[in-house]
């Protein structure tokens, strides 16, 4: 009996253990565990994150929406996106206050942060952040529902809204008044969002408002089922000082029919709006994120008009900020070499 007993222990010391090791090596998976912000199988990655975009009636929240949900849909990244100031506060967001691990941002704006230029000079350079590549045109749109408002020298005295402090539309303001010789000081500025520029147009509060975003634009569009729009054009003079002046920029003719009610062809400049990211984000995370955008083009197009605009090349050319060693796996894979 004693021998069957001390049988007995033996088996079920036996027993437990092989239920330890099992125990241990499922947890670890046969290494250490996965970082956070990466714990994806089959060599994807899992992460959740926040994107900065810009005022809610504007195209970069729009979009960001989009991304977020066909990204959500498609990987086991999540984001949540927040409405925000613009691309330098976005910039700033990122690198200074580190709220937000990804963000849409105007791709000169982006460079002045890189390189601590033109508007950076002063606080000097934000570099602590990657692309992960170029999604579509940004267009510098001039409204007013004024008609005898033809020209940007027409603004003059006038109170034009010149979009938030420090975004994007603030700083293409300053570009485009300085072709025609003007300065702030020449004008009345507002600062505000899309959203209420087009309210303020609609109650004429103001003369004139400029906005760079996608074009059709949200704001400008729900305004035309209420006013006339009219779009201020470029002249070839005044456009060839902007872009000798302003190289990162390309001349863009907004078609006609743009706008409920608007006829006429408009020319004016476009920069292109990229998706940053944290310099820290996860390599895996932002492989993960730049093959989803990139093969997804056809499903995102079917849910946003810009998406049409989602290329390999558009993504990658003219793009004058490092990309993050993710995207940049992502477009050599695609036989794309960008610098990272």
């Amino acid at each position: 009996m004693k021998k069957f007993i001390s049988l007995l222990l033996v088996l079920l010391l036996a027993i437990t253990s092989l239920a330890a090791c099992a125990s241990s090596g499922g947890s670890s998976s046969g290494g250490d565990s996965a970082p956070a912000g990466n714990e994806g199988g089959e060599g994807g990655a899992s992460a959740s994150l926040t994107m900065g975009t810009g005022g809610e009636s504007g195209t970069y929240y729009a979009f960001g929406g989009v991304l977020a949900n066909y990204i959500g849909q498609t990987t086991d990244i999540k984001i949540n996106v927040v409405s925000s100031g613009g691309s330098a506060a976005n910039i700033t967001d990122i690198v200074a206050n580190k709220t937000v691990e990804l963000a849409t941002v105007q791709s000169d704006v982006m460079t002045y942060a890189y390189n601590g230029t033109n508007t950076f000079a002063e606080s000097g350079a934000m570099s602590d952040f990657r692309v992960i590549g170029g999604l579509y045109a940004e267009t510098v749109q001039i409204v007013t529902c004024d008609p005898n408002l033809t020209s940007i020298s027409d603004l003059k005295g006038k109170s034009i809204c010149v979009g938030d402090v420090g975004s994007g539309t603030y700083y293409n303001t300053m570009d485009l008044l300085a072709a025609y010789d003007m300065t702030l000081d020449d004008v009345n500025p507002i600062y505000q969002s899309f959203g209420d520029s087009a309210e303020s147009l609609k109650d004429g509060k103001i003369d004139a408002a400029l906005l760079t975003a996608g074009a059709p634009t949200t704001a400008v569009t729900d305004l035309a089922t209420s006013k006339n729009v009219y779009l201020i054009s470029i002249d070839d003079e005044h456009m060839a000082k902007v872009l000798e002046s302003c190289p990162w920029y390309s001349k863009l003719v907004i078609p006609a029919g743009t706008y409920s009610g608007f006829d006429q062809d408009t020319t004016t400049v476009t920069v292109k709006a990229t998706l940053i990211c944290s310099a820290d984000l996860d390599e895996n995370v932002a492989y993960e994120l730049t093959k989803a955008i990139y093969e997804g083009s056809s499903e995102i197009a079917a849910l946003h008009a810009k998406g049409e605009e989602l290329s390999l090349e558009f993504a990658t050319e003219g793009i004058a900020v490092p990309f993050h060693p993710g995207a940049a796996k992502y477009f050599s894979e695609k036989g794309i070499n960008v610098a990272s």
